[in-house]
């Protein structure tokens, strides 16, 4: 007998886990990079719970060393895809009736796998197969993906909490189910959180997900597939299915079960997955939910009264981590001209000093960004800047003949609107525009308007009236917006992340707003005492 409400635990964060010289940690997790990388394992497709191998493959490689295979995975094409809608839809009234406390609690114990004995498989799988260092890998694949489990399950039973008003004699309530159809999971290369995420979170609410994985994380997606299922995931209600965009767009996205797409990636990719559901709108059962997190040109800007310090940290920090690869990476800068040269200075000496090469060596602080496509992408944005007379590069440069390595790069730039300031080039390079004093709000509109995204942006200033002025000004142009701190490391719980025109939907990944996205709502109106009149009292004769 269900007689009681369920209360899930009060999440806090994961604690980031420093990985110090001497400590146990460290040694753990070298220990698992050492292992994962002397194997090749093969990956399967995961339909209804089934493992299956295709003829079709392709390799995962380590960025930093690309002649390094440390994976083999199958990849799915129109049969598989069409058994991964099946399966999805074979299990949905069961993963939908089983009470809300036992979902969650798949996933929360999915949380303590992921916090602990999952740990450093998966921080490895990470950093070996995206090229991530030992920090980066412990912010995103552990900690993160640990948060969105236990912040997600939290926040849907708040949403379940939310109730409306009652009148007399009249109980009215909200049932929540989810989504008619199936979810599709399109997920990005760059966080092992967010793959994860897009495919639980929907999930937890009771609905089936297609997960196609982007193809340079495979590895780590198919470690935190298998950790779901030893958590207690049924057979069905995640499909890892690897596979061809366009055989996505072709078989998944153009079904009539369709019932939401939850995505993050290119805004290029989303648009035409809004398309192809825009063309196809007439044929589904039910209109789909589209949920994008997509690109952006994120922005510094600095004040006259910066603390120089501070400005150069978050540049540093926020243009190069991980290799420039966030969708919140600083990638321009907007830098008043009495304190440039200071600036010019310190910035280049920090970047002097940064070391860069395979991630297995803790004093790296960077690694190689993902594959030759992005390489090959930089390298044509670092040489055109180098022709184009409007433009400077004052530090960087590249080499792939081992890995695909792009050094930290500097381009300064004669006006906002250069290329290098308004195009996302999703690398390690920093474009600047020095901008006089005098110019403030003129050179706030250029930030507001030069590029078509909205995702994150920063404010470094001591002056208070500066710090609301442009805070005010660029309302708009950041759905995550930072004063004095670079304009990454979102966390779950504390800054739900998003941001609006070209960068997405805006529907806050880790966050109560997101949740909404994945259920349906049923308004119930009971009448404790229902009348037999017909005729209204206002009707009787004057």
């Amino acid at each position: 007998m269900r007689n009681a409400y369920f209360h899930v635990p009060k999440p806090s964060n994961e604690p980031v886990r420093a990985y110090l010289k001497g400590s146990e940690e460290r040694r753990l997790l070298k220990e698992e990079l050492d292992a994962q990388a002397g194997r090749i394992v093969d990956i399967p497709l995961i339909i209804g719970g089934k493992e299956i191998f295709t003829d079709e493959t392709a390799e995962v490689v380590m960025p930093h060393d690309h002649g390094h295979v440390l994976a083999r995975h199958s990849i799915a094409g129109e049969n598989e895809l069409k058994a991964a809608i099946d399966a999805s839809v074979g299990a949905k009234a069961a993963w939908a009736g089983m009470p809300w406390e036992h979902r969650a609690a798949i996933f929360l114990r999915a949380a303590e796998f992921l916090a602990g004995p999952w740990r450093y498989k998966i921080n490895a799988a990470t950093m070996l197969g995206q090229s991530k260092t030992a920090y980066q890998a412990e912010i995103d694949s552990a900690c993160e993906l640990t948060d969105f489990l236990r912040f997600g399950a939290y926040y849907a039973e708040q949403i379940f909490n939310i109730q409306p008003e009652n009148a007399p004699a009249i109980w009215n309530r909200l049932l929540y189910r989810p989504l008619d159809g199936f979810v599709a999971a399109i997920t990005p290369f760059n966080f092992t959180s967010i793959a994860g995420n897009l495919g639980a979170a929907p999930a937890m609410l009771g609905n089936t997900v297609i997960w196609k994985p982007g193809t340079t994380s495979i590895l780590s997606c198919y470690y935190f597939m298998r950790l779901l299922m030893e958590a207690g995931l049924p057979a069905g209600v995640m499909n890892f299915v690897p596979s061809r965009g366009s055989d996505i767009s072709k078989y998944v996205i153009s079904d009539r079960g369709l019932g939401g797409v939850h995505f993050t990636g290119s805004t290029s990719v989303f648009q035409t997955i809004w398309q192809n559901v825009g063309a196809n709108i007439a044929n589904y059962a039910s209109y789909p939910r589209l949920v994008g997190e997509t690109g952006g040109k994120d922005f510094v800007f600095a004040h006259k009264s910066a603390d120089i310090g501070v400005l150069v940290s978050a540049l540093v920090r926020g243009s190069f981590e991980y290799q420039g690869q966030k969708c919140s990476a600083a990638s321009r800068a907007f830098i008043p001209y009495s304190i440039w040269e200071e600036v010019r200075e310190r910035l280049l000496s920090a970047i002097s000093v940064l070391k860069m090469g395979d991630i297995r060596d803790f004093r790296n602080f960077m690694g190689a960004v993902i594959d030759k496509a992005s390489f090959d992408n930089i390298k044509g944005y670092i040489e055109r800047a180098k022709a184009n007379p409007d433009t400077e590069v004052l530090c960087g440069g590249y080499d792939d003949s081992k890995g695909y390595f792009v050094s930290p790069t500097v381009i300064l730039c004669e006006t906002p609107y250069a290329e290098p300031m308004v195009k996302e080039i999703f690398g390690p390079v920093l474009s600047l525009y020095v901008y006089p004093d005098a110019d403030l709000k003129e050179t706030l509109a250029a930030c507001d308007s030069a590029s078509a995204y909205a995702l994150t942006g920063a404010v470094i200033a001591a002056d208070r009236g500066a710090i609301i002025q442009i805070s005010e000004a660029l309302q708009g142009a950041a759905g995550n917006f930072y004063i004095n701190d670079k304009p990454t490391g979102a966390v779950i719980g504390q800054q739900p992340f998003g941001g609006g025109r070209a960068s997405g939907t805006n529907d806050k990944a880790g966050s109560v707003f997101n949740m909404l996205r994945w259920v349906n709502t049923q308004t119930i109106k009971e009448n404790l005492l229902p009348t037999n009149e017909i005729i209204y009292p206002y009707m009787d004769a004057e």
